[in-house]
């Protein structure tokens, strides 16, 4: 199995990071490790697996996030992870929605350490890729330093040797999940303090990243970066990460010549039935920051939903952003 670098990556965001959000990410760097969307054990067992699990290989390295609490459940999606290619398989003990917590789905996991640690020990049991855990500091009634470490040792016991930690406590049944990545204070020294009590552990961190500045200020202390919301609302950004990051030749990539790039497989796409916009709204934030970047928004997001829309909808947003 190809060890897998994970300096950097591009967080597990649900109804963002579908197939063709990855795309374009990939098409902006060839070495982010990028994760699927959250996808329940229910939702691949009795659901349509290939709407779940279909992806492109230039997607790789690329890993799947699972929400789930069964253990074998969890060893069975792992099991089909790995038969559809997938380099890691991720489980989410993170999300602090009241729906999925329903299901014992998501951070509400951080009160079980050894339902997390049970449910790792039987997916590394069926699969020979990598298993990993995405989860909070902590939980609301457990935030304490002593019980964030005895989770993570106690999964860590179990064989999981990879923790992607958002530096926050999810407050469960008091905020949104759009107030639980904003509410809660940063607590990056606690994921410092991980990885020097864990030394052995592979740890990234997770939660309110915006420039590469903060980026490379983590990497002193911890092994990687997840990128969540920033990824997505300023893609360019990206664009830097093979260079500055992974010691690549700056590939000085334009942002018209991103869109070009992507043509081809919007047209492949729009071939089988696919809408514009359900690719193009990924590539709003492309301009983002830079003068023209509304123009580029407006025309696409008042255009790519109309029936027949083409490629040229993006090449004429290009042309407006530019001033041309």
């Amino acid at each position: 199995m190809e060890k897998i670098d994970r300096k950097f990556s591009v967080a597990p965001m649900l109804d963002w990071t579908d197939r063709h959000c990855r795309y374009f990410h990939r098409v902006l760097s060839q070495h982010a490790l990028l994760y699927t969307e959250m996808v329940t054990t229910g939702a691949l067992m009795f659901g349509d697996r290939s709407r779940f699990l279909q992806h492109d290989a230039c997607e790789y390295p690329l890993a799947l996030q699972l929400g789930g609490h069964d253990d074998k459940h969890l060893a069975t999606c792992a099991g089909l992870a790995e038969q559809w290619g997938y380099q890691e398989v991720n489980l989410n003990v993170g999300c602090p929605s009241d729906r999925v917590q329903n299901g014992r789905i998501g951070a509400c996991l951080m009160a079980e350490p050894q339902t997390v640690a049970n449910a790792v020990r039987a997916m590394k049991d069926a699969v020979d890729i990598a298993v990993t855990v995405k989860h909070r500091i902590g939980i609301n009634g457990r935030e304490s330093w002593q019980e964030l470490v005895d989770f993570v040792g106690t999964v860590a016991d179990a064989g999981c040797d990879t923790f992607i930690v958002h530096a926050r406590i999810a407050v469960l049944g008091g905020l949104s999940p759009k107030e639980n990545r904003e509410v809660p204070p940063l607590k990056p020294d606690w994921v410092y303090e991980l990885k020097r009590q864990f030394p052995t552990l592979n740890i990234s961190i997770n939660g309110g990243i915006k420039t590469f500045a903060e980026i490379e200020h983590h990497l002193d202390h911890v092994d990687g970066v997840m990128l969540g919301r920033e990824a997505y609302q300023n893609p360019y950004l990206l664009s830097a990460v093979d260079a500055r990051l992974f010691g690549c030749e700056p590939a000085l990539v334009s942002r018209a010549e991103v869109v070009n790039r992507m043509i081809p497989y919007i047209e492949s796409e729009l071939a089988k039935g696919t809408w514009l916009s359900h690719i193009s709204r990924h590539m709003l934030g492309l301009f983002h920051g830079v003068p023209g970047g509304r123009r580029f928004r407006r025309h696409i997001s008042e255009n790519a939903h109309k029936q027949g829309a083409g490629v040229e909808v993006l090449l004429d947003a290009v042309k407006l952003a530019e001033g041309i």
